[in-house]
């Protein structure tokens, strides 16, 4: 077998193993150790319904990461720190006692990142957010409670 038939019958198999069932995956950030700790901490006092939705069971499990919807609202903790927090003309919002980084990347919903945390919470919802960062109110409390600010 040649290397071309190779890759094509992996990528096949691959392909082939992949979930159709419409469950949310979430890429899993890989934060330090003092980041992770904030994280976890934090996952156990996140909300069971945001904007009146239930918490979900994303998958991969992770105590970092967390959704609300199907997917239509999706937390996680520990990601890098937003290369846009460095531009001064950058949009941001405050709600509920934690200041949010506003990112619109195009053909999505609005990305929002904690500012003057110890550890970055992302929060992205779907477009049909794409004008109302309500939602996130509902984490104030939590991150407040357990990511401290810098």
């Amino acid at each position: 077998m040649s290397l071309g038939t190779s890759v094509a019958a992996l990528l096949l198999a691959a392909t082939g193993c992949s979930s159709t069932d419409g469950a949310v995956s979430i890429t899993v950030p890989t934060p330090s150790p003092e980041a992770a700790a904030y994280c976890r901490a934090l996952h156990k006092e996140l909300p069971r319904t945001v904007a009146g939705l239930d918490r979900g069971d994303a998958g991969p499990k992770s105590e970092l990461t967390a959704e609300w919807g199907d997917g239509e609202i999706v937390l996680r903790c520990g990601v890098p720190r937003p290369a846009k927090m460095d531009d001064p003309m950058a949009k941001g919002t405050e709600a509920n006692g934690v200041n949010w980084l506003l990112e619109q990347p195009d053909g999505t919903g609005p990305r929002f990142t904690t500012t003057y945390r110890k550890a970055y919470v992302e929060v992205t919802m779907s477009e049909a957010y794409a004008h109302d960062a309500s939602p996130l109110a509902a984490f104030g409390a939590s991150i407040s409670k357990t990511v401290p600010g810098l």
